[in-house]
């Protein structure tokens, strides 16, 4: 994509799609940000002193983290224009001067940051949409004993219609976020017209100050500071949906000063009303406006959370393409726009989590001891696999690099460190989801390689194997397909095909299809053909992991590139199921193997994931003990 200027209205327009979906999770922070930094330390007392200072702390995260880290640092990290851990990986991979020990951190690095952001998905829903309807009960306790039934209720309904996709009502994201902003920002500035003297907290003197008076309830209160940073790491994510410009746009000219202006507004009312701290967001709207400022609250919320559930699904997928996480059934909900996917199970699975995450907490006050953790751990990895490509592959000098990197690791570690304290009251349930989803990552991969080694190890060599199946092997007519994950070696199909039916088709061709570390592949680099013989052809399909694998479209291309006619109905899609059969050896921990085989039986058809027509397909099944 290319940079333009603000003035252009293709860079306007996509800035202002952008606010619909990058802005969602950081600009909902202000409902309950500001009351959990003063709850953090069993109630900080509120004078002139502390409020400057913990709005100097907010203001000096969104400037230092969000600002300078991601909006300016980071984002200059694209790959082919794409962002996001899993990017940010591949890049680092990509690097031919990492050894085998080094490669493994930094997948440990990147693979535990997107498992933590999968916690994430869970907890953002939960947080902005119990806080956008806690405000009903700021009016009057009427709707007091309904808003666990609302909350549950939006998200139910928020899940149902994802399998309806979100191209439908995406299109009015952008504008409805832009009203949020607008309207967050002038509730904040009617505030401090009454008292200008709360701007002061851009001077970093109250920050500093606030620190080396309360250094313990400072370092506490970190804890709770990094609640307004939560989806920064979204302007980097969603990178390729928008661009760099757009985003940067959108976020200097309308959310940051917004947010600044809401946060400052806050901080005014509870100086004037101390009282106001238990909900400061919503008393600062005129009375009048109190209702329509929840529905658009609960609608930025509702926003907020698409973006993130959005995000996970895209994350899920670009781990399931690079070979971490087993085949899951993906529909595409719009016929335009690629990213937009539907994976059922892991929606409800989604769903299920965030009901049960509500109805343990029941407040947005309870659920913020559970958020943060998984934000600050995503935060502090990026730091790191960022150092590690501006020193090796962007070769940065080790002191242009520490200086860089330094003024980004010291927030992250305090964020982090401070976080820590939550884990008994509630940080222990995001840092759980991660650890699950890491082990099921890492197991997976293990197993498949462990599988690909059995394999590897009991086939023949291809080169004789075809020598000698060509010259003797009875033929039929039409052309077979067969799956392989390694070009290199007989597909297991092929070998159980021969064996039980005793034949051998006119035209067999060996498909393997790769997943590059990049986000997209080029049409024209899509397919690679070779012919090893008159009637066996190897052909290998690349994709990026984030793209769609289309087995058919690439077995087209690749039959044009070989001057053989495509006639699906003559052609038949070889599959091998392989059973794997758990035995005692050295290959892995008989708890992992165990969870791998679970996996391997529940993984979806092979035919959906590669969009082949089911039937064509003929599975073969085989024993593996690993």
């Amino acid at each position: 994509m290319t940079e333009s200027t603000i003035k252009s209205p293709h860079t306007s327009m996509m800035a202002l799609g952008a606010l619909g979906v990058v802005f969602g999770d950081i600009g909902t922070s202000p409902l309950y940000a500001l009351t959990t930094c003063f709850h953090s330390d069993g109630g900080i007392p509120i004078d002139h002193a502390n409020v400057l200072g913990i709005l100097s702390l907010i203001f000096w995260s969104l400037m230092i983290v969000v600002s300078l880290k991601f909006a300016i640092i980071i984002m200059r990290a694209d790959n082919k224009g794409e962002g996001g851990i899993m990017a940010l990986l591949a890049l680092n991979l990509h690097n031919p001067k990492f050894g085998p020990k080094m490669r493994n951190i930094l997948i440990a690095l990147g693979l535990f940051g997107a498992a933590l952001f999968f916690g994430d998905g869970i907890i953002t829903p939960a947080i902005s949409v119990l806080s956008a309807v806690e405000g009903l009960s700021v009016g009057t306790s009427v709707f007091t004993p309904y808003i666990l039934p609302i909350t549950i209720s939006v998200l139910i309904a928020l899940f149902m219609i994802q399998r309806r996709g979100t191209a439908a009502v995406g299109r009015y994201f952008g504008p409805i976020m832009l009203l949020w902003f607008i309207t967050i920002g002038l509730i904040g500035l009617n505030k401090v017209i009454e008292h200008p003297a709360i701007l002061a907290l851009v001077n970093p003197y109250w920050a500093i100050h606030f620190f080396v008076i309360h250094p313990m309830t400072a370092f506490i209160t970190m804890g709770a500071i990094v609640l307004t940073i939560t989806g920064a790491e979204a302007l980097y994510a969603d990178m390729g949906h928008f661009g760099r410009r757009p985003i940067q746009w959108a976020w200097f000219i309308v959310v940051l000063p917004c947010l600044v202006l809401n946060y400052a507004g806050e901080g005014v009312l509870v100086l004037q009303n101390p009282a106001a701290i238990e909900n400061p967001f919503y008393l600062l709207v005129p009375k009048m406006l109190m209702y329509p400022m929840i529905v658009l609250a609960t609608i930025a919320t509702v926003i907020a959370s698409q973006a993130v559930i959005s995000g996970v699904f895209s994350m899920i997928r670009q781990a399931m393409q690079l070979g971490y996480l087993p085949r899951m059934t993906i529909l595409h909900t719009s016929e335009s726009e690629i990213g937009q996917i539907y994976i059922p199970v892991l929606n409800w699975l989604l769903l299920i989590l965030i009901v049960i995450l509500v109805a343990m907490f029941k407040s947005s006050a309870s659920l913020a001891s559970a958020y943060g953790i998984a934000v600050t751990i995503t935060l502090f990895c990026d730091t790191l696999l960022v150092a590690c490509l501006m020193y090796y592959a962007w070769n940065w000098s080790l002191p242009k690099m520490l200086l860089v990197a330094i003024p980004f690791l010291v927030p992250d570690l305090l964020f982090l460190t401070s976080n820590m304290l939550k884990i008994t009251d509630g940080g222990w349930f995001p840092l759980s989801v991660g650890v699950i989803a890491f082990t099921i990552m890492m197991t997976w991969k293990r197993g498949r390689t462990l599988v690909l080694e059995k394999l590897k190890a009991g086939s023949p060599p291809l080169d004789i194997f075809i020598q000698s199946v060509s010259k003797h092997a009875f033929k039929v007519s039409g052309t077979a397909v067969f799956l392989t994950t390694n070009q290199n070696i007989v597909p297991n199909a092929l070998m159980h095909n021969l064996k039980h039916n005793k034949v051998l088709h006119e035209k067999n061709i060996l498909l393997t299809v790769v997943a590059e570390d990049v986000p997209y592949v080029d049409v024209e680099s899509r397919v690679r053909v070779e012919q090893i013989d008159d009637h066996f052809y190897r052909l290998v399909a690349c994709y990026g992991f984030k793209e769609s694998l289309n087995v058919p479209h690439a077995l087209e291309q690749g039959l044009a590139l070989l001057r053989l006619p495509c006639d699906f109905m003559q052609i038949s899609f070889f599959i091998s199921r392989e059973r794997i059969l758990h035995t005692v050896g050295s290959g892995m921990a008989p708890w992992r193997e165990k969870l791998f085989i679970s996996m391997t039986r529940n993984t979806s058809a092979i035919s959906d994931y590669f969009q082949i027509p089911p039937n064509r397909v003929v599975e073969i099944g085989s024993q593996i003990e690993i």
